[in-house]
This record gives structure tokens, sequence and C-alpha cells, in this order.
């Protein structure tokens, strides 16, 4: 009797805890982003979930899985599994990576396509990587970028982001801020750009973050 007991205190505790728990969320869908870099990608959605003033409750970010594609899928998998049983669910989980040179790819694409889970992940991924986002809020472009000497197809992207934002560099905490007024040009430009690539049977360059972007905007 007395064993019954305590197993029901603990159970009408952990109850009690997830409950206080989903309290705390807002009645709107509940959010993974599992981003490749440690800093650059979560710093920019971190600002983004701030300025639109998203509770952080229902849009969690995580940087810290590798920078592999294959290692930001194992991160989300693992994060959502385990919120799910603790009976709190992601609505969505996001996987943030690039394409740049990855060997693991095409074959983690198709596992978040594909896979069990396909309905509630989403693969927002930049080729050749998430700079080319941030340069489609100056211009448009669809020149395609290739690895040169000893300089990768990412830095070739950097370069050109450098000449129209000289002040840039990886892990900046204010970059969402600093090329807000440009958002909306920048999702055209990746909207007009993705088109363009998928008529061409390339997807070099592309980007889906505007999609990322364009949900969490309207997430409310």
């Amino acid at each position: 009797m007395g064993s019954d007991n305590l197993f029901h205190k603990r159970k009408a505790k952990a109850t009690d805890r997830l409950e206080r728990r989903k309290a705390k969320r807002f009645p709107y869908e509940r959010v993974l982003i599992v981003c490749e870099g440690e800093k650059t990608e979560p710093n920019y959605f971190s600002e983004l979930i701030n300025f639109y003033k998203l509770n952080s409750a229902n849009v969690a970010i995580d940087g810290t899985c590798g920078s592999t594609p294959k290692s930001v899928f194992e991160r989300a998998v693992h994060l959502a599994q385990k919120e799910e049983q603790k009976g709190d669910a992601f609505d969505r989980v996001y996987c943030v990576f690039d394409k740049d040179n990855h060997e693991s790819y095409n074959e983690t694409v198709i596992k978040i396509l594909t896979g069990k889970s396909h309905k509630t992940f989403y693969a927002a991924v930049s080729i050749p990587c998430f700079e080319y986002w941030l340069l489609l809020h100056f211009q448009y472009t669809t020149k395609p970028y290739h690895t040169k000497e000893n300089s990768s197809v990412g830095n070739q992207v950097l370069k050109e982001l450098k000449t129209l934002l000289p002040t840039y560099t990886k892990g900046n905490n204010d970059i969402f801020a600093s090329l807000y007024p440009q958002l909306e040009f920048a999702k055209v430009n990746a909207r007009r750009a993705l088109k363009y690539a998928k008529n061409n049977h390339t997807d070099n360059p592309s980007t889906y973050i505007h999609e990322l972007v364009d949900y969490l905007q309207n997430l409310k």
C-alpha cells in the first residue's frame, strides 16, 4: 500500500511539472531549430525570435551538434524524441545546414524528406552555404559557386558577401538586425533563385532559409 501511494505521488508530481512547462507556452506551434553552426545560424534565429517576440518556450534553438548534415539530423532526432517521450512533442523540427562539400548532404536530405518523421521534419538548407541567404539581402544572383585552388566554395560566397557587408564575420550577434530592412527583398530573391534552380535542374546556388523565416514570422 505504501509503495502504491509513493508511486502515485511521484506520477502526480511528474504530471504537475509537465503541466507547468506547457503552461509557459503560448497557444501556437512548438518548434525546434537545430543548426550546423555553433554561432552564426543560432545567433541569427535567436535575434529573429526576439525581434518578433516569439516565446522561447515555443521555439527552441540548438547549435551543439557538430558541423555535418548527418550530425544535425541525428541531434534533431534525439531532441525531438526526448520531448516526445516527455509528452510535449515539437510540431515542427527544422534542420539548418549547408551543402558545401559535405559528403552526408544528399543522404541526410533524403532521410528528412522520406523518413518516418517527414511530416514533422524540414530541411532548411543552403547551397553552398548560409551566407548565400545573407547575400540575397543585397542582390539577386544565380551565379554558381565552386571551389578555387585552396579556397572552399563557402569562402567564395563569404568573400562576395564581405564586399557588400565589410563588417560581417561568422558568429555576428547582430546580423539579423542589421539586415532586417532588406529582409523582404531577400525573401523575394530566394524564392526567385529557387525557382530558377529547379527549372534548370540544379541547386547551386539556392536556399530554403526564407521558408523557415516566413514560417516564424507568421507563427503567432
